[in-house]
Parts: C-alpha cells; sequence; structure tokens
C-alpha cells in the first residue's frame, strides 16, 4: 500500500512538472514574439571537458571545443523552432568562441554579430566580473525591435543570472535596467 502510495505521489509530481514547464515555455515564446526581450541560449552541444586546451586560439576553431554532429543538428532544429513560432529577430549576437558562432550561424535566424563581452567566462575566469557587468549593461539596454538573440556560454549565464542551462537550453529574460541584474526571467526553453 506505502509503494502504492508513493508511487501516485510520484506520478502526480512528474505530471505538474510536465504541465509547469509546458506553462514555462508557452510564456517564454509569447515573450520572444514581442519587442524588447532577450534570449539568452548556451552553444548547442560540443562535448568534451568544460573550458578548452590551454593554446585555443580564437582565430582557429580546430583548437577548441567545437560542435558535434548532435550539436549542428540541434543549432538548426532551434532555429527552425524560432522560425515556426515566429520569433522576431531584431539582432543576433554571439561570443567569439567558434561553438557560439556556429550555433548562431546555423540558426539561420539572421546576421551574427560577435560580441566580446559574452565570451567564455569560465575560460576568461579573471574577467568574469567585467564580462557579466558588459552582458548585463548590453541585455539592460535592449528595447527592440523585435528580440535580441545572444549565443554564449553557461558560467556566463550562471554569472548572470544563478541558472546553469544545458546545452541548446534558451533563457528567456526581459531587460530591467533598474534591477540589480539588469533583466528579469521570464522563462527557459529546453533544448530539444
Amino acid at each position: 500500500m506505502v509503494h502504492a502510495i508513493q508511487f501516485a505521489l510520484f506520478i502526480a509530481f512528474m505530471l505538474a512538472s510536465g504541465a509547469a514547464n509546458a506553462a514555462d515555455e508557452s510564456a517564454a515564446w509569447n515573450a520572444l514574439r514581442a519587442d524588447g526581450n532577450v534570449a539568452l541560449i548556451r552553444h548547442a552541444s560540443a562535448p568534451g571537458p568544460a573550458g578548452d586546451p590551454a593554446d585555443y586560439r580564437l582565430d582557429d576553431c580546430a583548437t577548441q571545443r567545437n560542435l558535434s554532429e548532435q550539436g549542428r543538428t540541434e543549432a538548426r532544429t532551434l532555429g527552425e523552432r524560432f522560425r515556426t513560432q515566429r520569433v522576431k529577430v531584431g539582432k543576433i549576437v554571439s561570443s567569439e568562441w567558434c561553438r557560439c558562432r556556429q550555433t548562431a550561424e546555423l540558426m539561420n535566424i539572421g546576421p551574427v554579430e560577435v560580441a566580446p563581452t559574452f565570451n567564455n567566462a569560465f575560460v576568461l575566469n579573471v574577467m568574469r566580473d567585467a564580462l557579466t557587468a558588459g552582458a548585463r549593461s548590453t541585455i539592460g539596454a535592449w528595447r527592440g525591435p523585435g528580440t535580441m538573440v545572444v549565443v554564449t556560454h553557461g558560467q556566463n549565464i550562471m554569472a548572470m543570472l544563478g541558472i546553469h542551462p544545458r546545452e541548446g537550453e534558451v533563457i528567456v529574460v526581459a531587460p530591467d535596467p533598474a534591477s540589480e541584474n539588469k533583466m528579469r526571467l521570464i522563462g527557459r526553453i529546453g533544448s530539444s
């Protein structure tokens, strides 16, 4: 009897979580269709240990962790989801790291601008505070038109919001210049 009750509670919890996640995603997509919000995206799947080899070079993708075939597919799929959801992209910016630029380019939702303030806060940990302040300022100033899409790294999003996203996950925020973070969380869209 106890096991049946525990199982029923587990099923109820899972159903409630699924409904909450669906509502969260719905709110996030609605926000992205409006003007002036921001989609923070952790780059798609790039296997290997965190960071990059010690001898990495920004001008040579062969020296960095790069997207896997799965990551390239995830990026294309994410772009298709943005088009299907009719997100009006006003601007797309990316870290200088190849895996971020490749994710942004493969999404195929607009021209990609490189924005060094979204560079890898894990590798550039001595610059983390400056990167975070610059990123928050950029996001806090966004008004549109459309949505600003930012492709960056998990540690950057963690430093900005305290959220560690999965690869390919979208964190949707609204600029809020009056808040400490310069943004407020609207919702999350899981990677597909």
